[in-house]
């Protein structure tokens, strides 16, 4: 089968309290990524999307063979609004995240950007720095200590302006956002991917399927929290918003399917929780079914990442990502979870990266 494509990952993640993870030394940011990259390719994910927080010399570390790792997509630093989700500060804390470009934390997944001309001036920046696509923070979050999930955030014309420019850049601007407000607001003003979406209606998902956005839920991260966040460090108020939208994310999947929204896969974990990521799999296919979920996982993830016919395919002219898998997916998804026990070998472009 084709090599596996995760459309929401956060390979920087080593800590899974966030606002600790960005204030890692640079080297440690990077050395402990190192780990997280193998392992998402030994679970059969030959592919990535970087969700915020991996630049251009990881990526391509991973191209020049320095280190093991799945192809990865990177969004550079996930632009947030003062106090949005992308702010990992705490009520008491006024000092600067981000004082410049030139010092920047690498463990950081985002940036602060306020007003309609930094935002423009940060997408440039990104792109310049290698960014493949650009991410927002567009509702409130789990992670963050200052924001409700239901909070709007960056203002129409931040948005349009950010929109704007990933456009001319002939790329395209994936946003976090929970709830249906949120979701529909930066769909209709062209955002192409919907992270997360757990609090999604049935108008939302229409605006979504019309305009053709992708939706990527990332189920698996809030069932891990709930199993083991407070052991590994998650704040407990991050546990408590974790709750409010852990139980809606089934709920998520079912109005998204009646109203034909593309998904994608993602998984969205953090620190220790990163050995759960084919966990998503089967979660999704207790609602959608296996092959719907392998689809996500394959042709799906390649279309997102505008990569049809070259990746999440096994055809004539398309990359060899492959999978060798002891038993059939289609019947039983759990052939490709845990730690890739069952996944005899994963080649990427051609060259075996692993044999059991």
């Amino acid at each position: 089968m084709p090599g596996m494509i995760d459309c929401h990952v956060h390979v920087i993640a080593s800590v899974a309290n966030l606002g600790t993870n960005g204030r890692l030394p640079n080297t440690f940011a990077v050395l402990r990524a190192v780990p997280i990259l193998n392992g998402m390719l030994r679970r059969g994910f030959t592919t990535v999307r970087d969700a915020g927080g991996a630049d251009f010399a990881l990526a391509r570390s991973i191209e020049d063979g320095v280190i093991a790792g799945p192809r990865l997509f990177i969004a550079g630093k996930a632009l947030s609004q003062t106090g949005g989700h992308g702010d990992f500060r705490d009520r008491f804390d006024n000092s600067d995240p981000d004082p410049c470009g030139c010092c920047r934390n690498l463990g950081a997944i985002g940036r602060i950007v306020d007003g309609v001309d930094e935002v423009r001036k940060a997408v440039r920046e990104e792109m310049r720095g290698g960014a493949n696509q650009i991410k927002i923070m567009a509702s409130g979050g789990v992670a963050s200590q200052t924001d409700p999930i239901g909070n709007l955030q960056f203002s129409i014309d931040e948005i349009k302006a950010i929109v704007e420019e990933a456009t001319s850049h002939q790329t395209y601007v994936m946003a976090h956002a929970y709830t249906s407000a949120a979701i529909k607001r930066v769909v209709e003003l062209g955002v192409r991917t919907i992270e997360h979406g757990n609090l999604v209606d049935d108008a939302a998902a229409q605006t979504m399927a019309k305009a053709g956005a992708y939706m990527v839920p990332t189920l698996v991260t809030y069932d891990a929290m709930m199993r083991v966040g407070a052991q590994v460090g998650v704040p407990a108020l991050a546990l408590e918003k974790n709750e409010i939208v852990r139980m809606k994310g089934i709920e998520a999947l079912e109005t998204l399917k009646r109203n034909n929204v593309k998904m994608g896969l993602g998984t969205d974990l953090l620190g220790d929780m990163h050995e759960f990521q084919n966990d998503e799999l089967t979660i999704r296919a207790r609602v959608l079914g296996n092959l719907e979920v392998l689809r996500q996982a394959t042709l799906n993830g390649a279309e997102i990442i505008g990569k049809q016919g070259v990746l999440g395919v096994v055809a004539e002219g398309a990359i060899a990502d492959l999978l060798l898998v002891d038993g059939n997916p289609l019947s039983d998804i759990s052939v490709l979870t845990g730690q890739g026990e069952r996944i005899d070998m994963v080649m990427k472009e051609g060259k075996i990266i692993r044999l059991r």
